[in-house]
């Protein structure tokens, strides 16, 4: 297929790309590349682009396309938070604009990248599809919103399908230490500290970032009836977790390492543990290869083998939140966080 993947440069983006071009598709991607210079290790393989923000992508630029994956977007809860309204803008006015151009244009798959946390506090029995969803924060509710409009334009020639991602974990060419695996073995490394900032109760269902990626194309070439607007948790019903338990997988991965909770560290309202039976069954593509365990060991031995420093673990290059701090404060980002042309 002739595929767009927006978000191409991203955490997720650099890992599926290849993926993808190894399955054999054509792909172009979409990135406004906001995250220049938080490459670890060997940067992300280059494919034709289109380098303009999400927000501003044009009818003519999806002409040919089969497929779009889209992962663009601002991705976590402490970005939402840092201005909703442009979380709104665009996690949810832009990704919605941008499947009706992809629509009109005769794109026939739409595999949006969605979350688990849309189910928010769930509490402790597993979830499925079929759930209420519970969201907590900006970032939830604007993919949350996106399921709903995106459901609200399947056609019979347009099939839109939903990747719940349960919290990504992994070692990426454009990494992030602002998730929970990926920061406890951080901090472990640089430390022999894993700071856990709850009081270790919430439940997390965790995924490798290979496996969403896994995940995203096997849902692009899954017969029509099976996803058409559907949703999809992403993981295995086995990797849910309690924080206080992902701190001793890490404790394990990291010898010498020790526990420690954040001083006021109370529960977190975003608990959920959730069932991926659903995927199991309807999508046997995705086969993931990934345990936590085997995250935490993969994550210590880069973190230790290119030289992952504290500096790096508390500085911005990797945070998302600070990454963008950083680049409004130099002037590299405009107020509504697009590339200034001049830098």
């Amino acid at each position: 297929m002739r595929v767009l993947v927006t978000g191409h440069l991203g955490y997720i983006g650099a890992i599926l790309v290849p993926m993808a071009t190894a399955a054999g598709h054509s792909v172009v991607g979409l990135d406004s590349d906001l995250y220049a210079g938080c490459d670890f290790g060997a940067p992300p393989p280059e494919v034709p682009t289109i380098g303009r923000d999400v927000r501003d992508v044009t009818a003519d630029e999806l002409a040919g396309l089969e497929g779009v994956i889209h992962l663009a977007a601002l991705s976590n809860d402490p970005l939402g938070d840092l201005d909703p309204s442009l979380t709104a803008a665009i996690n949810t006015a832009a990704s919605l604009r941008l499947a009706r151009l992809a629509r009109d244009a005769g794109v026939r798959r739409f595999v949006f990248s969605s979350s688990c946390s849309n189910y928010g506090a769930a509490g402790d029995d597993l979830v499925d599809e079929n759930a209420t969803l519970n969201p907590l924060t900006p970032y939830a509710v604007s993919k949350v919103q996106v399921e709903e409009g995106l459901a609200a334009l399947a056609d019979r020639d347009f099939s839109p399908v939903f990747m719940r991602n349960a919290t990504a974990y992994g070692v990426s060419p454009r990494l992030r230490c602002d998730i929970v695996l990926n920061d406890l073995v951080g901090a472990a490394h640089t430390t022999g500290r894993i700071l856990v900032r709850s009081d270790g109760t919430p439940w997390r269902p965790l995924v490798h970032v290979a496996d969403i990626a896994q995940a995203a194309l096997a849902a692009l070439t899954a017969p029509r009836e099976i996803v058409h607007a559907e949703a999809f948790n992403v993981g295995r019903t086995e990797e849910n977790f309690r924080v206080s338990e992902i701190a001793a997988i890490v404790r394990e991965a990291v010898p010498g390492a020790r526990v420690a909770y954040a001083d006021g560290a109370g529960p977190d309202k975003r608990s959920y543990r959730v069932s991926f039976e659903k995927i199991r069954r309807l999508l046997p593509a995705f086969q993931p290869a990934w345990t936590v365990r085997a995250g935490a060991r993969e994550l210590a031995d880069a973190y230790r083998t290119r030289g992952y420093s504290q500096a790096d673990h508390d500085g911005a290059r990797y945070r998302r939140v600070g990454r963008i701090r950083a680049g409004l404060a130099s002037g590299r980002l405009d107020p509504a966080l697009r590339p200034r042309a001049e830098a």
